[in-house]
Formats: structure tokens, sequence, C-alpha cells
């Protein structure tokens, strides 16, 4: 019966395909008129079968690509290619574990085709493999299904029973998914009942009896067991056991029920989290992990284990800690051994996986052939560092070396472990240098094993020594490490001639601590040395410590003689700083006496002059009232000129002066953002950037800063109405805007946390992201996708630009996990674009050098407040304009936000007094006596705007030596 069913299905599914093959069935009959529909389907399998012989070509190049694999499989089947298509899987099968979704259409396409019994034996061993690659409960339920359709054939019914107890086994445990399979296998039970049952009306004979008890039996146990596990919906399988039994349920199954509820509830929350958390979902997973630790269960361990690597299969880490699992806790080998090579299959980059694999192979006796075999596999796997290849090469050494029996003085084991070393040495040489431009290995470690091996174990110290010599030759001998552990080796196995003769070569030959060789060298001849040998140590190192003293003087004296240059250097650009200023005020102190001649020849200082725009006071947040001031610089009425660009500027940005600056409440930090790095040139940017912000939420307000000529200075505060559109606005960071880069941050306070900073970007070592130098400044985002995107899903490509969003010729390039980003390091490092090679390495970016806190510290000692020398500080050659008098250290100055100052709470209740004011006459009395500092007169007077014109009339006549006559404001 089932193999008639099973031939019905297969002559359904070919009456489906009869329509596109076959002529006879006139599936074409209806395209013969529509030659453009035809002509289509004919450039698209054209163009198919091109990208299918690329695809083949690329991975007959490389093998590895996981993704070129896929795109093969799905043309192919689009195709229908059959023969083509069973062999790619085939391939990819051999080099990865296959998903949940790939076994499965590879299984529904060979089932459709098997109808004899030998292609159902070749579907039941494609069954086999899909169910070692991972513990897919799906996989299970359709396997055991198939097996229910080959029940007709000898031995099926216990075939059906035995793939059932395995799937039960394997993911019977599920809390979610094993409900199903458990069905399943009481309907198939329930089934076999309903075939034994007895005609209506006949009586049963005792074979039938007692075949009818057992089959109630397996049902009655089935029903038990299930019960006793915790699973969602347990209470429906409970109902359906209690109406199915004609006999009461017994009470341990009623206990085993109801503390299986009890273990469900407690793993309700963990499967609930599983539930609403995104993919990768990893520390759900490691949570529900730690829960089943605790618990103890090694088959609910497994079963957690296994759910999350089918979920996060290119996760090193995971399958590492599972793998340890495995070997410390069950140690069962079919187990350990088959999670082992599911790893290294599907992280082949790490090399951890591969020495773990090798332990595994030897701890479970597994024979040398196979052990060797898995070596060279793992040697062909394409690591990404050059010490990957050493840390194979040693773990394959150590294994060699434990097979070797070194009570015998020759053996097939110890010759074996003698040419393994030669070859790691020799394949580290070429074809890892080749590749890496480094070995790896700069201290020869293997062959320091190496020689550590002849010595102690073969007493061979002839052989270890040739190897020492070869170790020094290869630059180390430059370090006192390196000859003190030869010395020990030597002390240990060799005698005290070459004991001494090694110590003098290292005196002769370190450069980084000879005075440690040389304490050694003394050492051993005050234990063992005669006199003549303590006189020639004592002369050579004496002789050796003199010469490096002498050439660290040497050094000394050159570095200092290069710091008392740069002294020079600075002192000269001090110099030429000072005269170049000094030629500067000669110069405007001749032209203002120029200026005081022509104002002679033209009368008195009363005549009437025009109205100049009113001026803004620097880091006050009020306008000044209108000053009567002189066209001149120092009086002297100017001809009038034409406008040009400049006086356009200067008048467009009249009217933004008249704008009063708005404080920045710092309590109001959580709904504002800084933006910076803007274009100076950007015209309205109010309305500019409430544009670009409304997309984020309702803005409030938005305060472009600008200098004292009301030209915008590239940075703004954008203050929004609520907290989650401040939060939104920083994924606007980056953006370009008029061909620059925008930086949107936090705003925060520097003064109160000097050391907060905003950076995007992680500053660790990221496996699944590139790190791509060398690139062209032409080369575009799109083109560059293009090239990176052949060799996995590219998820984000940034290239580096700077402040001014000018390319540097750097990029980063994030794929979906670490196995396609390690295969587009080896496809594309070296790769030329647009006449550069370019350089591509995982991203692993330097540690950031932070400042010191000890300088800054006693930086911050002398920080003056901004309002008092502008955003940026106190210049260097800017003189301080307060009077020392002024300056009360117990009272201090409000601090100031981009040049508004704020009202501070420790400042003075009491209003500060007024300064006086005086007259003109007054004022050029005062300085006519000089009875008072110039400096404080101005200050105190600063604000008055008939006293300014006056002002700059008598700073043109110190300058001058020329007395000032204030001019009358009468006129």
């Amino acid at each position: 019966m089932a193999a008639a069913g099973a031939e019905a299905v297969v002559a359904e599914d070919e009456e489906k395909r009869l329509p596109e093959g076959d002529p006879e069935s006139g599936g074409d009959s209806e395209d013969e008129g529509d030659s453009d529909s035809s002509g289509d389907g004919e450039d698209e399998e054209k163009e198919n079968e091109a990208e299918i012989q690329r695809l083949e070509e690329q991975l007959s190049i490389n093998a590895f690509d996981y993704n070129c694999h896929l795109d093969l499989i799905k043309l192919l089947r689009q195709e229908g290619e059959l023969v083509k298509l069973r062999r790619a899987r085939q391939k990819m099968s051999e080099l990865f574990p296959l998903t949940e979704e790939i076994w499965l259409d590879w299984l529904k396409d060979e089932i459709k085709m098997a109808s004899e019994s030998s292609e159902r034996e070749k579907v039941y061993e494609l069954f086999e493999r899909a169910v070692k690659d991972y513990i897919c409960p799906e996989i299970w339920l359709e396997y055991a299904q198939y097996s229910i359709g080959g029940i007709g054939q000898e031995g099926g019914i216990e075939r059906v029973r035995s793939i059932f107890e395995r799937a039960l086994t394997a993911v019977g445990l599920h809390v979610t998914k094993g409900t199903a399979l458990w069905e399943a296998y009481r309907e198939f039970e329930n089934a076999i009942l309903e075939t034994a049952q007895p005609a209506p009306g006949s009586v049963p004979s005792p074979e039938q009896q007692q075949m009818l008890c057992t089959q109630l039996e397996k049902i009655h146990t089935l029903f038990r067991r299930q019960l006793g596990i915790p699973l969602l919906d347990m209470e429906t399988s409970y109902a359906e056991y209690e109406e199915w039994s004609e006999d009461p349920i017994p009470e341990t199954t009623i206990k085993n029920y109801k503390k299986a509820l009890q273990q469900l509830e407690k793993c309700k929350p963990y499967e609930e989290a599983l539930l609403g958390a995104e993919t990768p979902k990893l520390a759900e997973y490691q949570a529900y992990i730690d829960f089943e630790m605790k618990a103890g269960d090694p088959a609910r361990i497994q079963l957690i284990y296994e759910r999350a690597l089918a979920e996060n299969c290119l996760v090193p880490d995971l399958w590492a800690r599972y793998n340890q699992y495995l070997d410390r806790q069950l140690k069962v080998k079919e187990l350990v051994l088959s999670a082992h090579d599911r790893a290294v299959r599907n992280c082949p980059w790490t090399v951890g996986l591969w020495i773990r694999y090798l332990l595994a192979m030897e701890r479970h006796r597994v024979d040398h052939s196979s052990i060797s075999e898995m070596f060279e596999k793992a040697l062909n796997a394409g690591f990404i560092q050059a010490t990957d290849y050493v840390e194979i090469w040693q773990a394959y050494l150590d294994y060699l070396r434990r097979r070797v029996d070194f009570t015998q003085d020759s053996s097939k084991e110890l010759e074996e472990l003698r040419s393994a070393f030669a070859r790691a040495v020799e394949y580290l040489k070429q074809e890892v240098e080749e590749r890496f431009s480094e070995s790896g290995d700069p201290s020869c470690t293997i062959m320091q094993n190496w020689a550590r091996v002849e010595a102690r174990l073969c007493n061979n110290m002839q052989k270890a020594r040739e190897l020492w010599d070869n170790i020094m030759t290869k630059g180390n001998a430059k370090y006192a490490n390196m000859w003190l552990e030869y010395y020990n080796l030597e002390r240990a196995h060799g005698d005290t001639q070459h004991c001494r003769k090694a110590l003098h070569r290292a005196v002769q030959c370190t450069s980084d601590y000879p005075e440690h060789v040389c304490e050694v060298l003394l050492t051993l001849e005050r234990i063992e040395g005669t006199l003549e040998d303590w006189d020639a140590a004592v002369q050579k190192t004496e002789n050796r410590l003199a010469r490096v003293n002498e050439q660290r003087a040497k050094a000394a004296e050159k570095e200092a003689a290069l710091a008392k240059l740069e002294e020079e250097k600075a002192e000269q650009r001090k110099q030429a700083r000072a005269e170049k200023k000094a030629s500067k005020k000669a110069k405007k102190a001749r032209s203002g006496e120029k200026r005081k001649a022509d104002d002679d020849d033209e009368g008195e200082w009363g005549q009437e002059e025009e109205e100049q725009p009113s001026k803004r006071h620097k880091g006050d947040g009020l306008l000044e009232e209108d000053m009567e001031v002189e066209m001149g610089l120092f009086g002297r009425s100017g001809p009038e000129k034409p406008d040009r660009p400049a006086n356009q500027k200067e008048k467009a940005t009249t009217s933004r002066k008249d704008i009063p600056k708005v404080l920045h409440d710092s309590s109001k930090d959580n709904v504002t953002v800084f933006v910076s790095n803007l274009s100076y040139n950007m015209a309205e940017p109010e309305v500019k950037l409430k544009e670009l912000f409304e997309s984020c939420g309702e803005v409030a307000e938005i305060r472009p800063v600008f200098s004292n000529k009301g030209t915008f200075r590239g940075y703004c505060y954008v203050e929004f109405k609520e907290e989650k559109s401040a939060r939104q606005a920083l994924g606007l960071d980056r953006q370009a805007v008029e061909g620059r880069p925008m930086f949107v941050s936090p705003c925060v306070d520097k003064n109160k946390h000097p050391d907060f900073k905003v950076f995007r970007y992680s500053t660790t070592l990221e496996k699944h992201k590139l790190f791509i130098s060398g690139l062209p400044f032409s080369c575009t985002k799109e083109e560059l996708e293009d090239v990176c995107k052949a060799h996995g899903n590219v998820k984000d490509i940034r290239l580096v630009t700077n402040r001014a969003g000018k390319p540097k010729g750097l990029a980063y390039v994030e794929y979906e996990n670490e196995a396609q980003a390690s295969q587009a390091v080896l496809k594309m490092d070296g790769l030329t674009v647009k006449e550069h090679v370019i350089k591509v390495m995982i991203s692993n970016p330097p540690l950031r050098k932070l400042p010191d806190k000890a300088e800054a510290g006693r930086a911050s000692q002398f920080a003056v407040p901004r309002q008092v020398y502008g955003a940026r500080g106190k210049g260097r050659t800017q003189l301080s304009m307060v009077p020392r008098a002024l300056q009360r250290q117990g009272n201090p100055v409000a601090k100031a936000e981009n040049g508004m100052v704020q009202n501070s709470a420790a400042a003075s209740s009491a209003p500060p007094e007024e300064p006086k004011k005086m007259s003109n006459a007054d004022f050029a009395k005062m300085l006519l006596k000089k009875s008072a500092p110039l400096i404080e007169v101005v200050q105190n007077n600063l604000f008055c705007p008939q006293l300014c014109t006056s002002s700059f009339q008598a700073l043109n006549c110190v300058r001058t030596q020329i007395p000032a006559v204030p001019r009358d404001p009468a006129g």
C-alpha cells in the first residue's frame, strides 16, 4: 500500500512536469503565437546559463565561497538541472553543514524522484546525513513520515519505530517543537492498533489478543513518557490521555506530570525571551544555558546548546563552549567527535576549534591516519593570521611527540616527529611568510621545542646546538633572553665548556640587557671556572660594558643635541614672530603719525562725522546702544568707496547682528543636540537645519553660533520638544550637508564631564568587518560595494572622510558573518582598484592614546573663563586687560557657553557697583596728568557711548606721544 502510494506521488509529479518538457502534452501550444514572450524566455535562460558558468568557475578557484554555493544551487533548481543540482549540493555538503532549509529542499526534491526501492535507500542515506548536521525537529519529523511510506517492506514497522525513537532522543525534549514528534509517533502506533483490530463480530484469537494488549501498552507508554517531559500544551496531552485511556491514570504518571508542569513554568520565561528576541539571540540562549547548567540534566543542556548553534552556527565561541562541555562532562565518543567536526566545518577559520578537534581525536583513540588527515585539512582551512599556523603546527607536533617511545634509540614515530618538525619550519618560512609577509614565529618557538626534544628526550645535544645556532642566525642573537634560554638548556644537558662558550658569545652579541648576561658569565666562572677563566671573563665583561656605556653616552649626546637644535629652532621662530610683530607696530605708528599730520592740516576734531553701524561687545548677549564714531580708524573721515562683494556680505549680515543671543539652558541638555562641522558659508542655517531635523520630531529652537562679525561659525544647538526626538536626531550623525559630514552629538557640558567622548564605531576587534586601505580617492561607495558583494552579503560600507568630507582612501566593510569576511580578506587583499593596490585586513583598530590626567589637571588650574578671552581662551600674544585688583579668586565667574554668559548661582546676590562715568573733559585731563593707567580708564568707560570717540583718539595720541584734545559733546 505504501509503495503504491509512493508510486502515485511520483506519477503525479511526472504529470506536473509534463507540460514543461513533454511535447505531447501540448503545454507549449499556447505560447506558439507569442514570439515576444518566447524571446524573453530564451534571453533569461541564456543569462542564467552564463551566470551558472560564472559561479562554477568561481567555485573552482575558491571552493569555500559559501554564498557562491547558495547562488549556484538556487539557479540550478530554478532551471531544473537535476543532475547538476545534485552534484552542487553534494559538493557544498562536503565542505559545510547545510542549514535546515537547504536540507529540506534537497530531501523533497529527492523524494519526488525516488520511485524504486534502491532510490528510497539513497533517500534514507540522505536523511541520515541531514540529521547529523544540526538537531532540527522538522528534519526528524520529515524523516519519520517518509519512513512510514516504506512500511510495506520487510522490517518496515521496526524501522519506523527505530527512527521515531532516535528522533525522540534527539529532539523529544524540545519545549516548543517536541510535542509534534510525540503526537506523530502516537498516531503511527494508533494506526497499527486499528489494523490489528479483529473484524466486527469475530472473536480474536489468542495471538491477536496478545498483539492488541502489546500495542495498547505501547501507546500507554508513549503517553506516560510524554507527560513526564516539560513541553508546551501539556494540559491538552493530559486531557487526551484521560479521554483515550479506559483505565484511571496511575499515580506515578500524575506525579511526574505535575513535576514536569513545574519545570515548564521555570522554562517559560526563557522560551518567551527567545520568542521575543531578535537574531542572533546569543544573550538569551546563554541565559537559558546557564539555567540548564544549574539543573544539571545533560540531555537538556545538550539540546539547548544545539538549539543555539542551529541559529548561530558561525559563532566560534559558542562552538568552543559546547565542545568543552562535551569533552569534560559527557565524554561520549560519537557525540563529541560529531560536534567537533561540525564546529570546524562551520568555522574553519578558527584555529582553536581545530586544535580542540585534534585533541578530542587523540583522547578518543582515533587512528593516526585520521588525525593526520584532519591536520592536513586544518592547514588548508585558510586562517587569517600567521600565528594561527604556528599554533596548529605546535598542536600537531605535540601529538606526534606523545606517540614516540623515547626509551628506544630509533623508531618510526621518532623519525616522523623529526620530519614533521623540519616540515613545520619550512612551511612557516615559505607558505606562511609568502602570504602574510611574516612567519608568525619570530622567536622560533617551534625550533626551540625541537631542540628541547633532541636534548632532553633524545640525548642529542649536537642536534640541539645546531638548531640553536640556526635560531641565533635569524635575528635573535641580540636578545639576552634567547641566549639565557640556550644557556639553561646547555647547563641541564650539555657541559661547562659549551656553557662558557655560549655566554662569551652572548656577551659579545647582546644589545638589550648586556649587564644581565655579563652577570651570569661571572657567576658561572665564580662557581666552576679557574683563575684564568675568571680573568678572561672579567676582562671581556669590562670591555663590553665599557663599549656599551660609550655607545649609550653617544646616543644621549645625540639626543641632547637634537633637543638643543629643536630649542634653537623654537627660539628662532619665537624671535621671528617678535620681529614681525614689532615691524607691524612700527608700521601702524608711522601710519598714525601720517594721519595725525593730515588731521592737523584739515582742522580741529570738532567737525561733523557720519555714524557707523553699532558694534556688539564680545561675550555679552545684549546689544549696545548706537555710538557716534568717525569713519576713519582714528577719527579721520575716509573717502567714500563703491560697494564691493565684501561690503555686500557685511550688509547681508548686519541684520543678523541685531538678533540677540539666546542663553543656553543646561537643564535642557536632554532635549538638545550639538551640531558641528557645518559649512561657514551656509545661508540661513536656521531654515536649512530645521528642514533637516524636523524628520526626527518637533523642533523647539535652533540656535546657530555667529562670530563678532556676524558670520556663521559652523556649529549650533538644536532643541526639541521631546527627549526621544533628540535621541533620534543622533542618527543623523555624519550625514552630508552641503558637501561636508555633519557631526551630531549629545549636548554635554565638557566642564562638568571633561572625559566625555562620542564615537559611534567600535574600537575593538570585529571579525565580521574589514578595514580597506589604499583606495583611490575617486572610489565611490557603490563601486566598492560591487567589488565586495562578490564575496558575501555586505551589510554596510563606510568610506572614511576628513572633516571637509573629502575621502582619505580608507573604508570599513561589514559582512553578515566572520566566514564571509575571512573569505573576502583572502580574495581581495592585494586587489587592484583603479590602478591602486588595496590592502584588506580584519578590522582591529589600535588602542587610542589617552591624555595624561596629571597634565590635564595642571592645565585646568590655569583655565580662564571663556567670557573673558573668547571661545578659544586666551591667545599666546593676547595680554590680560583685567587689573590684578579685579582678579578676585574667591568670586568665581559665571561659565559661558559659546560666548553667552550664564547666570551663576554662586555669584554674589548684591548688584555690582556701577563704574563712575566721566565727561570728555575729565577724561582728557586725566590722560594729560597721567594720574591713572590708561587701561583702567578704558575699562571703566567702555560702555559710555559719548566717550568712545575720545577713547580711540586718546589711544592714538598715546602711541604718537601727541596730547589729545577732547571734542566738546555739544559740537
